[in-house]
Protein backbone atom coordinates (compact mmCIF):
# COMPACT_ATOMS: atom_id res chain seq x y z
CA UNK A 1 0.00 0.00 0.00
CA UNK A 2 3.33 2.61 1.43
CA UNK A 3 5.13 1.77 -2.26
CA UNK A 4 1.24 2.52 -4.18
CA UNK A 5 1.15 5.66 -2.71
CA UNK A 6 4.75 6.43 -3.61
CA UNK A 7 3.90 5.89 -7.19
CA UNK A 8 0.75 7.60 -6.86
CA UNK A 9 3.15 10.33 -5.47
CA UNK A 10 5.51 10.33 -7.97
CA UNK A 11 3.16 10.34 -10.62
CA UNK A 12 1.94 13.49 -9.63
CA UNK A 13 4.91 15.42 -9.50
CA UNK A 14 5.57 14.55 -13.25
CA UNK A 15 1.77 15.63 -14.51
CA UNK A 16 3.11 19.56 -14.89
CA UNK A 17 5.92 18.32 -16.72
CA UNK A 18 3.94 16.34 -19.42
CA UNK A 19 1.39 19.21 -19.72
CA UNK A 20 4.33 21.25 -20.20
CA UNK A 21 5.74 19.37 -22.76
CA UNK A 22 2.35 18.90 -24.44
CA UNK A 23 2.16 23.41 -25.05
CA UNK A 24 2.59 23.30 -28.11
CA UNK A 25 5.41 25.43 -29.87
CA UNK A 26 5.03 29.30 -31.11
CA UNK A 27 7.07 30.14 -33.87
CA UNK A 28 5.95 34.01 -35.25
CA UNK A 29 7.77 35.34 -38.80
CA UNK A 30 7.03 38.88 -39.20
CA UNK A 31 7.78 40.86 -42.56
CA UNK A 32 8.09 45.10 -42.95
CA UNK A 33 6.21 46.31 -45.42
CA UNK A 34 5.04 43.31 -47.44
CA UNK A 35 1.89 43.74 -48.88
CA UNK A 36 -0.41 41.17 -49.52
CA UNK A 37 -0.21 40.85 -53.31
CA UNK A 38 3.74 39.76 -53.01
CA UNK A 39 2.85 35.70 -52.23
CA UNK A 40 3.57 34.18 -55.38
CA UNK A 41 0.18 31.44 -54.31
CA UNK A 42 -1.84 34.55 -54.20
CA UNK A 43 -1.06 35.22 -58.06
CA UNK A 44 -1.63 38.66 -57.87
CA UNK A 45 1.99 39.25 -59.20
CA UNK A 46 4.97 37.29 -60.31
CA UNK A 47 7.21 37.78 -57.21
CA UNK A 48 8.54 34.54 -56.01
CA UNK A 49 8.23 33.16 -52.69
CA UNK A 50 8.50 29.38 -52.75
CA UNK A 51 8.57 29.06 -49.29
CA UNK A 52 5.56 31.41 -48.21
CA UNK A 53 3.62 29.45 -51.13
CA UNK A 54 4.29 26.39 -48.73
CA UNK A 55 3.01 28.02 -45.70
CA UNK A 56 -0.08 28.86 -47.77
CA UNK A 57 -0.60 25.19 -49.02
CA UNK A 58 -0.03 23.43 -45.27
CA UNK A 59 -2.25 25.98 -43.41
CA UNK A 60 -4.51 28.47 -43.31
CA UNK A 61 -4.23 31.67 -45.16
CA UNK A 62 -6.47 34.38 -44.24
CA UNK A 63 -7.05 36.76 -47.06
CA UNK A 64 -8.49 39.92 -45.28
CA UNK A 65 -5.95 40.91 -42.94
CA UNK A 66 -5.38 44.53 -41.81
CA UNK A 67 -3.69 46.85 -40.41
CA UNK A 68 -5.48 49.53 -38.27
CA UNK A 69 -2.97 52.55 -39.34
CA UNK A 70 -0.75 54.87 -37.43
CA UNK A 71 -0.70 57.83 -35.16
CA UNK A 72 2.84 59.18 -37.28
CA UNK A 73 4.72 58.73 -40.63
CA UNK A 74 6.54 55.12 -39.04
CA UNK A 75 3.36 53.03 -39.39
CA UNK A 76 5.11 49.93 -38.10
CA UNK A 77 5.92 51.59 -35.00
CA UNK A 78 2.02 51.32 -34.15
CA UNK A 79 1.40 47.92 -35.54
CA UNK A 80 4.49 46.70 -33.61
CA UNK A 81 3.13 48.59 -30.71
CA UNK A 82 -0.69 47.19 -31.15
CA UNK A 83 1.04 43.76 -31.98
CA UNK A 84 2.71 43.30 -27.99
CA UNK A 85 0.61 45.22 -25.95
CA UNK A 86 -2.56 43.71 -27.46
CA UNK A 87 -4.30 47.01 -27.65
CA UNK A 88 -6.12 48.45 -30.26
CA UNK A 89 -4.13 51.49 -32.24
CA UNK A 90 -5.58 54.65 -30.16
CA UNK A 91 -5.04 52.81 -27.03
CA UNK A 92 -1.37 51.24 -27.73
CA UNK A 93 0.33 53.82 -27.26
CA UNK A 94 0.05 53.87 -23.50
CA UNK A 95 -0.83 50.55 -23.14
CA UNK A 96 2.72 49.33 -24.58
CA UNK A 97 4.40 51.43 -21.46
CA UNK A 98 2.30 49.97 -18.85
CA UNK A 99 0.96 46.52 -19.37
CA UNK A 100 3.04 43.18 -19.73
CA UNK A 101 4.13 42.68 -23.35
CA UNK A 102 3.10 39.49 -25.58
CA UNK A 103 6.32 37.94 -24.58
CA UNK A 104 5.88 38.37 -20.77
CA UNK A 105 2.21 36.81 -21.24
CA UNK A 106 4.09 33.42 -22.82
CA UNK A 107 6.99 33.14 -20.53
CA UNK A 108 4.62 33.04 -17.61
CA UNK A 109 2.37 30.42 -19.34
CA UNK A 110 6.11 28.18 -18.90
CA UNK A 111 7.13 29.32 -22.33
CA UNK A 112 11.26 29.59 -23.25
CA UNK A 113 10.76 33.16 -25.09
CA UNK A 114 13.12 34.00 -28.26
CA UNK A 115 13.36 37.20 -30.16
CA UNK A 116 15.86 38.68 -33.19
CA UNK A 117 15.28 41.29 -35.56
CA UNK A 118 13.69 44.73 -35.73
CA UNK A 119 11.85 45.57 -32.79
CA UNK A 120 10.53 48.82 -33.31
CA UNK A 121 8.39 49.42 -29.94
CA UNK A 122 8.87 51.22 -27.22
CA UNK A 123 11.25 50.13 -24.60
CA UNK A 124 13.76 47.15 -24.70
CA UNK A 125 12.22 43.68 -25.72
CA UNK A 126 11.09 41.77 -22.89
CA UNK A 127 12.70 38.09 -24.09
CA UNK A 128 14.48 35.46 -22.33
CA UNK A 129 17.28 35.23 -25.28
CA UNK A 130 17.40 38.13 -27.37
CA UNK A 131 19.87 38.55 -30.20
CA UNK A 132 21.04 41.39 -33.08
CA UNK A 133 17.71 44.00 -31.94
CA UNK A 134 17.62 45.77 -35.22
CA UNK A 135 16.35 49.67 -36.05
CA UNK A 136 13.43 50.62 -37.49
CA UNK A 137 15.33 50.46 -40.90
CA UNK A 138 18.94 50.54 -41.99
CA UNK A 139 20.40 52.90 -43.38
CA UNK A 140 21.58 53.63 -46.94
CA UNK A 141 18.03 54.08 -48.97
CA UNK A 142 18.57 55.91 -52.25
CA UNK A 143 16.26 59.02 -53.26
CA UNK A 144 14.70 60.36 -55.89
CA UNK A 145 15.52 56.98 -58.10
CA UNK A 146 15.84 56.62 -60.74
CA UNK A 147 15.70 59.68 -62.99
CA UNK A 148 16.05 58.24 -66.48
CA UNK A 149 17.53 54.84 -67.81
CA UNK A 150 20.92 56.97 -67.51
CA UNK A 151 20.79 57.62 -63.67
CA UNK A 152 19.35 53.95 -62.90
CA UNK A 153 23.05 52.73 -64.72
CA UNK A 154 25.01 54.72 -63.04
CA UNK A 155 23.39 55.04 -60.18
CA UNK A 156 22.03 53.12 -56.09
CA UNK A 157 22.53 49.61 -56.97
CA UNK A 158 20.68 46.66 -54.52
CA UNK A 159 23.44 44.61 -54.77
CA UNK A 160 26.33 47.07 -53.57
CA UNK A 161 27.50 46.74 -49.99
CA UNK A 162 28.87 50.09 -50.11
CA UNK A 163 25.92 51.63 -49.30
CA UNK A 164 25.78 49.94 -45.80
CA UNK A 165 22.35 49.25 -45.04
CA UNK A 166 21.25 45.52 -45.04
CA UNK A 167 25.03 44.80 -45.50
CA UNK A 168 26.04 46.81 -42.73
CA UNK A 169 28.18 44.35 -40.44
CA UNK A 170 29.27 41.86 -43.50
CA UNK A 171 25.90 39.89 -43.68
CA UNK A 172 22.66 40.92 -45.11
CA UNK A 173 20.19 41.56 -42.44
CA UNK A 174 17.73 38.99 -43.34
CA UNK A 175 20.26 36.09 -43.42
CA UNK A 176 21.35 36.97 -39.61
CA UNK A 177 17.84 36.78 -38.78
CA UNK A 178 17.58 32.98 -39.93
CA UNK A 179 21.24 32.56 -38.76
CA UNK A 180 20.10 33.01 -35.19
CA UNK A 181 16.43 31.67 -35.39
CA UNK A 182 18.39 28.15 -36.69
CA UNK A 183 20.95 28.33 -33.79
CA UNK A 184 18.39 28.72 -31.46
CA UNK A 185 15.88 25.72 -33.45
CA UNK A 186 19.60 23.95 -32.59
CA UNK A 187 19.60 24.24 -29.17
CA UNK A 188 15.43 24.20 -28.66
CA UNK A 189 15.35 20.30 -30.00
CA UNK A 190 17.66 19.60 -26.74
CA UNK A 191 15.17 21.28 -24.32
CA UNK A 192 11.81 19.55 -23.20
CA UNK A 193 10.47 23.61 -22.32
CA UNK A 194 7.42 25.02 -24.92
CA UNK A 195 9.59 28.02 -27.22
CA UNK A 196 8.12 31.09 -28.56
CA UNK A 197 10.31 32.64 -31.04
CA UNK A 198 9.84 36.03 -32.29
CA UNK A 199 11.71 36.52 -35.84
CA UNK A 200 11.44 39.50 -37.12
CA UNK A 201 12.86 40.63 -40.26
CA UNK A 202 13.42 44.70 -41.85
CA UNK A 203 12.83 43.09 -45.59
CA UNK A 204 11.55 44.02 -47.43
CA UNK A 205 11.55 47.72 -46.09
CA UNK A 206 13.56 50.17 -47.83
CA UNK A 207 16.56 50.17 -48.78
CA UNK A 208 15.76 47.32 -50.74
CA UNK A 209 18.48 45.20 -51.17
CA UNK A 210 19.57 41.96 -51.97
CA UNK A 211 21.89 39.67 -54.09
CA UNK A 212 22.26 40.42 -57.52
CA UNK A 213 21.11 36.90 -58.17
CA UNK A 214 17.68 37.67 -56.35
CA UNK A 215 17.55 40.92 -58.94
CA UNK A 216 18.67 39.34 -61.70
CA UNK A 217 14.96 37.23 -61.40
CA UNK A 218 13.30 40.08 -62.11
CA UNK A 219 14.06 41.61 -65.51
CA UNK A 220 13.02 45.27 -65.80
CA UNK A 221 11.34 44.18 -69.10
CA UNK A 222 8.94 41.71 -67.34
CA UNK A 223 7.85 44.32 -64.57
CA UNK A 224 4.38 45.23 -64.62
CA UNK A 225 3.34 48.61 -64.21
CA UNK A 226 0.01 48.57 -61.70
CA UNK A 227 -3.43 49.01 -63.07
CA UNK A 228 -3.89 51.77 -60.55
CA UNK A 229 -0.67 53.36 -61.83
CA UNK A 230 -0.94 57.55 -61.08
CA UNK A 231 1.74 60.06 -62.05
CA UNK A 232 0.45 61.81 -59.09
CA UNK A 233 -2.28 60.97 -56.44
CA UNK A 234 -4.73 63.38 -56.59
CA UNK A 235 -4.73 64.66 -52.59
CA UNK A 236 -0.87 63.73 -51.83
CA UNK A 237 -0.63 67.04 -49.92
CA UNK A 238 -3.94 66.92 -48.13
CA UNK A 239 -3.07 63.75 -46.80
CA UNK A 240 0.10 64.09 -45.81
CA UNK A 241 1.74 62.04 -48.87
CA UNK A 242 3.91 64.30 -50.64
CA UNK A 243 7.22 64.40 -51.97
CA UNK A 244 7.85 65.94 -48.22
CA UNK A 245 7.10 62.39 -46.98
CA UNK A 246 10.39 60.60 -46.22
CA UNK A 247 8.79 56.85 -47.96
CA UNK A 248 7.87 59.19 -51.06
CA UNK A 249 10.97 60.81 -51.56
CA UNK A 250 12.10 57.15 -52.80
CA UNK A 251 11.25 57.60 -56.24
CA UNK A 252 10.59 60.95 -58.92
CA UNK A 253 7.49 63.03 -58.29
CA UNK A 254 5.81 62.84 -60.60
CA UNK A 255 6.12 59.13 -60.95
CA UNK A 256 7.66 57.31 -64.23
CA UNK A 257 6.74 54.03 -65.08
CA UNK A 258 10.56 53.31 -65.36
CA UNK A 259 11.36 54.63 -62.04
CA UNK A 260 7.81 52.23 -60.50
CA UNK A 261 9.35 49.40 -62.61
CA UNK A 262 12.81 49.65 -60.50
CA UNK A 263 11.61 49.88 -57.55
CA UNK A 264 9.11 47.16 -58.03
CA UNK A 265 12.21 44.96 -59.22
CA UNK A 266 13.90 45.58 -56.02
CA UNK A 267 11.36 45.14 -53.95
CA UNK A 268 10.09 41.55 -55.14
CA UNK A 269 14.25 41.21 -55.30
CA UNK A 270 13.96 41.83 -51.35
CA UNK A 271 10.81 39.84 -51.04
CA UNK A 272 12.51 36.71 -52.27
CA UNK A 273 15.24 36.53 -50.84
CA UNK A 274 13.58 36.93 -47.31
CA UNK A 275 11.44 33.90 -48.24
CA UNK A 276 14.71 32.12 -48.90
CA UNK A 277 15.22 32.78 -45.84
CA UNK A 278 12.17 31.64 -44.40
CA UNK A 279 12.68 28.64 -45.94
CA UNK A 280 16.06 27.75 -44.10
CA UNK A 281 14.35 28.31 -40.39
CA UNK A 282 11.04 25.85 -41.84
CA UNK A 283 14.07 23.40 -42.27
CA UNK A 284 15.78 23.61 -39.35
CA UNK A 285 12.26 23.27 -37.19
CA UNK A 286 12.04 20.54 -39.32
CA UNK A 287 14.90 18.80 -37.83
CA UNK A 288 14.35 19.27 -34.57
CA UNK A 289 11.60 16.63 -34.53
CA UNK A 290 9.12 19.05 -33.11
CA UNK A 291 7.65 20.21 -36.11
CA UNK A 292 4.49 18.40 -35.73
CA UNK A 293 3.48 20.21 -32.44
CA UNK A 294 4.48 23.94 -33.35
CA UNK A 295 2.37 26.45 -35.09
CA UNK A 296 4.20 28.76 -37.41
CA UNK A 297 2.39 32.25 -38.01
CA UNK A 298 3.67 34.69 -40.49
CA UNK A 299 2.62 38.34 -41.31
CA UNK A 300 3.54 41.71 -41.84
CA UNK A 301 3.40 45.35 -39.78
CA UNK A 302 1.53 46.60 -42.54
CA UNK A 303 1.63 46.48 -46.75
CA UNK A 304 2.85 48.91 -49.20
CA UNK A 305 2.04 51.18 -52.56
CA UNK A 306 5.09 50.64 -54.53
CA UNK A 307 3.40 52.06 -57.45
CA UNK A 308 -0.30 51.68 -56.64
CA UNK A 309 -2.38 55.24 -57.04
CA UNK A 310 0.99 57.50 -57.33
CA UNK A 311 1.92 56.57 -53.80
CA UNK A 312 4.91 54.33 -52.84
CA UNK A 313 4.99 54.13 -49.17
CA UNK A 314 2.00 52.88 -46.78
CA UNK A 315 0.53 56.30 -45.38
CA UNK A 316 -2.50 55.58 -46.93
CA UNK A 317 -6.12 53.67 -46.15
CA UNK A 318 -5.61 51.62 -49.83
CA UNK A 319 -6.25 47.72 -50.02
CA UNK A 320 -2.05 47.87 -51.26
CA UNK A 321 -1.00 49.68 -47.70
CA UNK A 322 -3.39 48.24 -45.28
CA UNK A 323 -3.69 44.51 -45.89
CA UNK A 324 -0.91 42.09 -45.38
CA UNK A 325 -0.27 37.82 -46.18
CA UNK A 326 -1.30 36.15 -43.16
CA UNK A 327 -0.82 32.64 -42.59
CA UNK A 328 -1.23 29.98 -39.91
CA UNK A 329 0.06 26.44 -39.99
CA UNK A 330 0.36 24.33 -37.14
CA UNK A 331 -1.67 20.48 -35.71
CA UNK A 332 -5.53 20.15 -36.79
CA UNK A 333 -5.14 23.56 -39.19
CA UNK A 334 -6.13 21.84 -42.61
CA UNK A 335 -3.93 22.02 -45.30
CA UNK A 336 -4.98 24.67 -47.86
CA UNK A 337 -7.62 26.24 -45.60
CA UNK A 338 -9.09 29.46 -47.07
CA UNK A 339 -10.92 32.55 -44.64
CA UNK A 340 -11.75 35.40 -46.11
CA UNK A 341 -13.71 37.33 -43.33
CA UNK A 342 -12.00 40.55 -42.10
CA UNK A 343 -9.04 40.38 -39.53
CA UNK A 344 -6.50 42.25 -37.80
CA UNK A 345 -3.17 40.50 -38.12
CA UNK A 346 -2.40 41.85 -34.32
CA UNK A 347 -4.92 38.82 -33.97
CA UNK A 348 -2.22 36.74 -34.48
CA UNK A 349 -1.04 37.83 -30.72
CA UNK A 350 -4.34 36.49 -29.21
CA UNK A 351 -3.98 33.17 -31.24
CA UNK A 352 -0.70 32.32 -29.52
CA UNK A 353 -2.33 32.86 -26.14
CA UNK A 354 -5.52 31.05 -26.82
CA UNK A 355 -2.96 28.06 -27.82
CA UNK A 356 -0.84 28.26 -25.18
CA UNK A 357 -3.78 27.82 -22.72
CA UNK A 358 -3.54 31.62 -21.63
CA UNK A 359 -6.85 33.69 -20.49
CA UNK A 360 -6.93 36.89 -22.33
CA UNK A 361 -6.12 39.71 -20.11
CA UNK A 362 -8.55 42.83 -20.28
CA UNK A 363 -6.25 44.61 -22.02
CA UNK A 364 -5.89 42.26 -24.82
CA UNK A 365 -8.45 43.74 -27.48
CA UNK A 366 -7.53 41.76 -30.79
CA UNK A 367 -9.26 38.46 -30.98
CA UNK A 368 -8.07 34.95 -31.59
CA UNK A 369 -8.25 33.12 -34.87
CA UNK A 370 -8.59 29.32 -33.72
CA UNK A 371 -12.68 29.82 -33.28
CA UNK A 372 -12.81 30.54 -36.78
CA UNK A 373 -10.34 28.04 -37.65
CA UNK A 374 -12.86 25.63 -35.89
CA UNK A 375 -15.95 26.83 -37.22
CA UNK A 376 -17.22 27.84 -34.15
CA UNK A 377 -17.72 31.46 -35.40
CA UNK A 378 -17.71 32.93 -38.84
CA UNK A 379 -16.98 36.72 -37.93
CA UNK A 380 -14.26 38.13 -36.28
CA UNK A 381 -14.78 41.78 -36.88
CA UNK A 382 -17.95 43.21 -38.84
CA UNK A 383 -16.18 46.59 -39.52
CA UNK A 384 -12.16 47.52 -40.16
CA UNK A 385 -11.52 50.72 -38.76
CA UNK A 386 -8.02 53.02 -40.59
CA UNK A 387 -5.98 56.35 -39.46
CA UNK A 388 -2.98 57.81 -40.75
CA UNK A 389 -2.82 60.89 -38.47
CA UNK A 390 -5.35 63.30 -38.40
CA UNK A 391 -5.13 63.19 -42.34
CA UNK A 392 -6.82 60.25 -43.25
CA UNK A 393 -9.93 57.78 -41.84
CA UNK A 394 -11.18 54.41 -43.61
CA UNK A 395 -14.15 51.99 -42.87
CA UNK A 396 -14.36 48.55 -44.58
CA UNK A 397 -17.80 47.15 -44.17
CA UNK A 398 -19.46 45.06 -46.71
CA UNK A 399 -17.14 44.89 -49.03
CA UNK A 400 -17.39 48.38 -49.26
CA UNK A 401 -14.94 51.15 -47.91
CA UNK A 402 -15.14 54.51 -47.30
CA UNK A 403 -12.23 56.42 -47.05
CA UNK A 404 -12.39 60.04 -45.54
CA UNK A 405 -9.99 63.22 -45.97
CA UNK A 406 -10.61 65.63 -42.71
CA UNK A 407 -8.81 68.62 -44.08
CA UNK A 408 -10.68 69.13 -47.11
CA UNK A 409 -13.69 67.40 -46.17
CA UNK A 410 -13.40 65.34 -49.00
CA UNK A 411 -15.04 61.43 -48.85
CA UNK A 412 -13.71 58.46 -51.32
CA UNK A 413 -16.16 55.47 -51.68
CA UNK A 414 -15.33 52.08 -53.37
CA UNK A 415 -16.51 48.81 -54.13
CA UNK A 416 -14.21 46.74 -52.89
CA UNK A 417 -15.51 43.46 -54.11
CA UNK A 418 -16.15 44.55 -57.50
CA UNK A 419 -13.33 46.98 -58.10
CA UNK A 420 -10.27 45.29 -55.83
CA UNK A 421 -7.63 47.86 -57.48
CA UNK A 422 -9.85 50.92 -55.85
CA UNK A 423 -9.96 52.94 -59.43
CA UNK A 424 -13.61 54.19 -59.82
CA UNK A 425 -14.86 56.31 -56.40
CA UNK A 426 -18.39 56.37 -56.31
CA UNK A 427 -18.69 58.68 -53.21
CA UNK A 428 -20.54 61.41 -55.78
CA UNK A 429 -22.48 59.12 -57.73
CA UNK A 430 -26.36 59.28 -56.46
CA UNK A 431 -26.65 55.78 -56.91
CA UNK A 432 -24.52 55.04 -53.63
CA UNK A 433 -25.72 57.96 -51.41
CA UNK A 434 -27.29 55.77 -49.28
CA UNK A 435 -24.20 53.52 -48.99
CA UNK A 436 -21.98 56.66 -48.63
CA UNK A 437 -24.97 57.58 -45.59
CA UNK A 438 -24.60 53.73 -44.37
CA UNK A 439 -21.29 53.83 -44.26
CA UNK A 440 -20.72 57.60 -41.93
CA UNK A 441 -23.08 56.24 -39.47
CA UNK A 442 -21.37 53.17 -39.50
CA UNK A 443 -18.18 54.95 -39.02
CA UNK A 444 -19.10 57.20 -36.19
CA UNK A 445 -19.88 54.28 -34.06
CA UNK A 446 -16.69 52.31 -34.89
CA UNK A 447 -15.13 55.85 -33.80
CA UNK A 448 -16.54 55.79 -29.93
CA UNK A 449 -15.14 51.83 -30.01
CA UNK A 450 -11.47 52.98 -30.95
CA UNK A 451 -11.89 56.68 -28.81
CA UNK A 452 -11.46 58.67 -32.02
CA UNK A 453 -12.99 62.39 -31.68
CA UNK A 454 -12.02 63.22 -35.08
CA UNK A 455 -15.12 65.14 -36.78
CA UNK A 456 -16.38 63.91 -39.92
CA UNK A 457 -18.61 65.97 -40.52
Amino acid sequence: MKRNLMVLLAASLLLPAVAEQKKPNIVFIFADDQTFESVGAYGLTDCKTPNLDRLVHEGATFSQAFNMGAWNGAVCLASRAMLNSGAFVNRAQKIIRSQPHWSEMMRDAGYKTYMTGKWHVPGKPRFDVVQDVRPGMPKGSGYNRPTSKEDYEKGWKPWDKSHGGYWAGGTHWSEVVANHGVDFLEQAKKDDKPFFMYLAFNAPHDPRQAPKEYVDMYPLDTIKVPKNYLEVYPYHKEIGCGPGLRDEKLAPFPRTEFAVKVHRQEYFACVTHMDAQIGRILEALEKTGKADNTYIIFTADHGLAVGHHGLIGKQNMYEHSMRVPFMIVGPGIKAGSQFEMPIYLQDAMATSLDLAGVEKPAHVEFNSLMPLIKGERKVQYDRIYGKYVNSQRMISMGGWKMIYYPKIKKFRLYNVKKDPDEMVDQADNPEYAGKLKELKKAFKELQKEMDDSLQID
